[in-house]
């Protein structure tokens, strides 16, 4: 398996040659946040977020799926618009568990973190350690149901699994991520026009490293059952 550093180096790469789709497809599919941030309350955009945001991101990552797999593609609009339909039920799931855990962090410093005692101030930590944590778990379940065509449901109980296996590369992936989000959203004009792009190159060659890894351990483990079972 490759460092994770190297995958890094890759994206780059991968990202500079792409430069054009990855600006356009990041434009199409987040001038949703526009109005969602500057006109919504935030209780309305945990709801636009799931079922109008996500399924466009998804769409962006199966479009660059296809690209990082060189599958042909005539039309990468077309592609777009059959993504977005295709992860229209991934997409709200994941977007609803994302709200969730959002709502659990804002509830729970907003109770806890008015209140006066070293007990309120760790359970208020413990809550925010185990939104992170869930969050991190789920960084493989959308290129799981790309890479792997998995139902979102079997995709998010394997991304659990690969972090466990893995917990290092999946959770340096995530922080990556956070940073590189970070200094996009610095600049709103910056993550409007590069995130989802950048993260559909980079979420792949992430969980494609880790695929790769995990089929030739699982191949052995297969021959080796087929060679007891002759010796029986």
């Amino acid at each position: 398996m490759r460092k994770l550093s190297e995958v890094l180096v890759k994206t780059g790469a991968e990202i500079y040659r792409e430069i054009i789709p990855v600006a356009l497809y990041s434009v199409l599919s987040s001038l949703i946040l526009i109005p969602t941030v500057l006109l919504l309350p935030i209780t309305a955009a945990l709801f636009v977020i799931p079922f109008i945001y996500m399924p466009l991101f998804f769409g962006v990552l199966h479009v660059f799926h296809h690209k990082m797999e060189r599958k042909s593609r005539r039309n990468g609009l077309k592609d777009l618009a059959d993504g977005v339909r295709k992860g229209y039920f991934p997409g709200v799931v994941m977007g609803l568990f994302v709200s969730l855990l959002v709502f659990i962090l804002w509830s729970t410093w907003w109770y806890y973190g008015g209140k006066d005692g070293m007990l309120y101030t760790i359970i208020a930590v413990f809550q925010t350690y185990f939104v992170i944590m869930a969050l991190i778990s789920q960084f493989h379940t959308f290129q799981l149901v790309l890479q792997k065509e998995m139902g979102i449901f079997k995709a998010m109980g394997e991304s659990v699994k690969l972090l466990l296996r893995h917990p290092g590369y999946t959770v340096g992936a995530f922080f990556q991520t956070v940073c590189l989000t970070v200094l996009l959203a610095l600049t709103a004009v910056g993550f409007l026009v590069l995130f989802n792009g950048m993260m559909g190159i980079y979420m792949h060659k992430v969980t494609a490293n880790l695929i790769e890894e995990e089929e030739p351990a699982a191949d052995e483990w297969n021959e080796q059952a087929v060679t007891a079972g002759s010796v029986k």
